[in-house]
């Protein structure tokens, strides 16, 4: 990023500042959008936009007509404001809102300049979690595992991490991947399964994840998970009820354990994130990572390279 004349201004300080202010433009940005058919309503919405917390009418002077150009620029604005991870406002130090302000007019590229950096800065962090993930996996299995639950070899010689969502088409698409696998590998792989709901899409990921989650607890997830992908389109509370009565769960504990499935979904979450996993179903082998509905062939291959 390029260097100014200011007192040092780190670069999440400089983004603080800037996602505050796009917070506050995008809402009235949109509001502009809303009220497009209307000119009265425009001309409001472009005196309070020039009069906004950040003066961004210095960077898009011209909104006439409210077309292509003006959309693109609300697109870069939404996506500028998202990019960054959620968190609790804190107050921002005048000298140094009116610092970033002034370096905004003078110079407004490096909004994207310092959005560009503070994307390298995650992904370099992303990567070195990732690399001390896998070591931890080769070194520490038992580790990584934790109370995961885990199917094939009981020795850990090659051990096949997999975050999944029961209400992922492609999860249900990929046992039929994993499931010969393991039967053909048996004692050299085994399988951990992690839970990785993808809730902002899948309504019924949580809830599946809980009520297998609470199957462990009593010995029971691998039947439980598979009868969940056998029944993928009937998701919902009647299932999972039925399913737990069909394998004999004790109700009570079931449905206590279900309350209590939170912390250790989270935490397969949070692990996911740490190591830049953001779909499902993806996999861990080594130090191979696989997404989507894998082929038997890549997994094999991955595995021959390792017993040579």
């Amino acid at each position: 990023m390029r260097q100014f004349q200011f007192q040092a201004i780190t670069l999440t300080s400089f983004l603080a500042v800037v996602k505050q202010a796009l917070r506050q433009t995008l809402l009235l940005l949109l509001s502009l959008v809303q009220h497009s058919g209307n000119n009265q309503s425009v001309k409001k919405g472009q005196k309070a936009y020039r009069t906004s917390f950040l003066p961004f009418y210095l960077l898009f002077p011209s909104l006439k007509g409210l077309g292509v150009g003006f959309a693109s620029c609300l697109l870069a604005l939404g996506f500028l404001l998202y990019s960054f991870p959620a968190q609790a406002a804190t107050p921002i130090n005048p000298q140094l809102e009116q610092q970033v302000l002034q370096i905004i007019r003078e110079h407004p590229e490096v909004i994207l300049e310092s959005v560009q950096a503070y994307q390298q800065q995650q992904q370099q962090q992303i990567q070195k979690q990732r690399e001390a993930f896998l070591q931890e996996l080769k070194a520490n299995p038992k580790g990584v595992i934790g109370s995961s639950p885990t199917t094939g070899a009981t020795e850990l010689k090659t051990v096949l991490v997999e975050f999944s969502d029961f209400q992922c088409p492609f999860c249900a698409e990929a046992q039929k991947t994993l499931k010969p696998l393991i039967a053909k590998y048996q004692d050299e792989v085994t399988l951990v399964y992690k839970h990785f709901p993808l809730t902002s899409i899948h309504p019924q990921a949580m809830p599946a994840a809980k009520a297998a989650w609470a199957a462990t607890q009593q010995g029971k997830f691998w039947q439980y998970h598979d009868a969940l992908f056998n029944q993928q389109d009937k998701l919902g509370e009647e299932l999972y009820l039925d399913i737990a009565q069909t394998l004999n769960l004790d109700l009570e504990q079931f449905n206590r354990d279900r309350n209590l499935a939170d912390t250790a979904i989270q935490q397969d979450i949070q692990l996911a994130a740490k190591i830049g996993l953001s779909g499902t179903p993806s996999f861990i082998i080594q130090s191979e990572t696989f997404s989507g509905a894998v082929q038997l062939s890549a997994l094999e291959k991955v595995l021959a390279s390792t017993n040579k």
